[in-house]
């Protein structure tokens, strides 16, 4: 898969939602692109102008946002776009 188009997941340096979030992700085997805000100024500009705030995380899923969540919201909002999960 072209890794453009993979949704994209915007986090901070040391944040402990996005830690949590990443695992999850790699748990269940879902492919996404890192952009580090802490450290990319164009990527903070493009998650403000996306989401209309600077939390992470924020994950863009192909034009859907979800921002400033955990994995309790994660796991609806993945089902919504129909993703399944693969389990541990």
């Amino acid at each position: 898969m072209n890794s453009e188009a993979l949704p994209i997941l915007y986090v901070k340096t040391g944040c402990p939602w996005c830690t949590e979030v990443i695992d999850f992700l790699a748990t269940h085997g879902i492919p996404y692109r890192e952009q580090n805000v802490s450290t990319n100024s164009a990527a903070l500009a493009a998650l403000v102008k996306k989401s209309g705030q600077s939390k992470a995380p924020t994950l863009d899923w192909h034009g859907k946002i979800l921002a400033d969540f955990g994995v309790a919201e994660l796991i609806p909002f993945l089902h919504a776009q129909g993703v399944e999960l693969e389990e541990s």
